[in-house]
């Protein structure tokens, strides 16, 4: 798939802080133009950079760096009575505010992205036409609980480091990554080596990892941080806007993550990917762009 050939990258003023966005196609087209927030929290826009090719059925696609991390304004200074939610839906209005969208537009939330999304709609925008939550969950005690079940099933040496050096708190300690890695490689990305965009992004958060250890925790598994006791669980009747809801077969956003999402969101659709973990996006690219393009065309009018 081909990609439009107008883009624009620039910066949106939020507060004292900067945001940086790329547009891929032309905002003024006809479909909804659709907004990528990306996971971590922590991560940056790279490794969900696929969704530009979007742009070549003529929708705008808009990717921003959170606060905190890639291109944006970093502040490995602030803690965690900083890095809130809160904060963060506002930089999403303000740059929806800056694009001179916010009363017609789309949202894709991937993993975190899809935390954000998911407390973005429970507030009823009026300008959200179709929300998609991709990889994503609806409360971290059902994540937590989903990671010790797929954690069980690791090599007993890889158990083994890992509750080792998390009791010692070495979680940095090169055995400890490694073991790690058999992890994400079953359940974040199967395809290997990783694809450069998803190397960026981890090569990032390994550069600045301020607001990914801050808010979740040092990996996708041992989730200690501010976000530990988040949930929208209650909150999902509120959602209005029609939603794509979609995993991995091989996920770490197990089925019992995703669940209370097609339970209480009153307009939803769901998919799972057959050969993913929690990048479709990356691991089925073809199957999963033509998902989220033929949801977003029967909301475009």
């Amino acid at each position: 798939m081909s990609v439009a050939a107008d883009t624009v990258e620039g910066f949106a003023d939020y507060g004292p802080y900067k945001t940086w966005y790329r547009v891929t196609g032309d905002l003024d087209a006809g479909p909804l133009p659709l907004v990528i927030a990306h996971g971590g929290p922590g991560c940056t826009h790279d490794y969900v950079d696929s969704f530009k090719e979007l742009s070549a059925k003529g929708r705008a696609v808009i990717h921003y760096d959170q606060i905190g991390n890639g291109r944006s304004t970093h502040l490995p200074d602030k803690g965690g009575d900083f890095w809130t939610v809160d904060f963060f839906l506002g930089e999403l209005d303000n740059l929806l505010d800056h694009l001179g969208i916010r009363s017609r537009y789309a949202l894709l939330g991937q993993s975190w992205g899809g935390m954000l999304g998911s407390e973005h709609a429970v507030r009823r925008p009026a300008g959200l036409k179709a929300l998609i939550l991709a990889n994503s969950l609806a409360s971290m005690d059902l994540w937590v609980a989903g990671a010790a079940q797929l954690r069980a099933e690791l090599p007993a040496e890889v158990q083994e480091a890992l509750d080792r050096h998390e009791a010692a708190g070495t979680t940095q300690d090169p055995e400890y990554l490694t073991a790690s890695r058999v992890f994400y490689d079953r359940h974040v990305c199967r395809v290997t080596p990783w694809p450069d965009e998803v190397a960026r992004t981890f090569l990032a958060v390994e550069s600045d990892p301020t607001v990914y250890h801050t808010m979740n925790g040092p990996n996708e598994f041992h989730v200690v941080g501010t976000m530990r006791n988040w949930t929208v669980i209650d909150r999902l009747p509120n959602i209005e806007a029609p939603t794509l809801v979609f995993r991995g077969a091989y996920d770490e956003a197990t089925p019992e993550c995703v669940q209370p999402f097609i339970d209480r969101i009153p307009s939803v659709e769901s998919e799972v990917f057959p050969q993913s973990s929690h990048m479709p996006h990356v691991e089925e690219k073809d199957a999963c762009l033509a998902r989220v393009e033929a949801f977003l065309r029967k909301h475009d009018g």
